[in-house]
Formats: structure tokens, C-alpha cells, sequence
């Protein structure tokens, strides 16, 4: 069985990364377009069509794979939330369970 061991921030890094990689993304879907751009008189046919079509496609799909990395960088905070939450409520539980212990009833006595 494997164990999950990492720092509390590590989901928080994570999301902040996912987020600017999104605006990264974006930006070099827009420099790919801005590249090509003195190709677009030099296709013909299919290649024509579909250069065509992903450069009339372009913002939406920009937009579409921002929103798949703004949904994954929605579940990043959530798990960090989540664990967050669980790390305090079982320190809580502890404490609180090893406030009604009895230690001395453990120790052992000699006689």
C-alpha cells in the first residue's frame, strides 16, 4: 500500500502552477496562430480548410482549454481544502481523545 506523504502547501504550489500554465497556454496558442499567419496564403484545399478553421477556432479553442484547466485547478484547491480539513480534525480528535486517557492506568508498577 502506498502512502501520500507531502508539505501542506504542496496542493496550493500545484494550483498556482495549473493557473499560470492555463494563461501560458493561451499565449502560445495565440503566438502559433500569429506564426502561421504568412502561411495562409499557401495552402490549398483540405490544408487550406483546416488551417482556416482552427485560426476561425482559435479563441474558442483557447477558451475550452482554459476551462478544462480552470476545472482541474478548481479540484486542486478543493483537494487542498479538503485535506486541510481532514489534517485538523484528526489533530482535534487526538487531542481530545488523549485528553480523557487515562496514562497512569498504563503504567506499570512494580511491586
Amino acid at each position: 500500500m502506498s502512502r501520500w506523504d507531502f508539505g501542506e502547501q504542496t496542493l496550493t504550489t500545484l494550483a498556482r502552477s495549473t493557473s499560470g500554465s492555463s494563461d501560458e497556454l493561451a499565449d502560445l496558442i495565440t503566438q502559433l496562430i500569429q506564426a502561421a499567419e504568412p502561411l495562409s496564403g499557401k495552402f490549398n484545399g483540405a490544408g487550406k480548410a483546416a488551417f482556416d478553421s482552427f485560426k476561425a477556432r482559435s479563441d474558442e479553442i483557447t477558451a475550452d482549454l482554459k476551462a478544462g484547466l480552470g476545472s482541474i485547478n478548481e479540484g486542486q484547491y478543493g483537494m487542498q481544502s479538503a485535506f486541510s480539513t481532514g489534517n485538523q480534525t484528526m489533530a482535534d480528535d487526538a487531542n481530545r481523545n488523549m485528553s480523557t486517557a487515562n496514562f497512569d492506568a498504563a503504567k506499570f508498577k512494580t511491586v
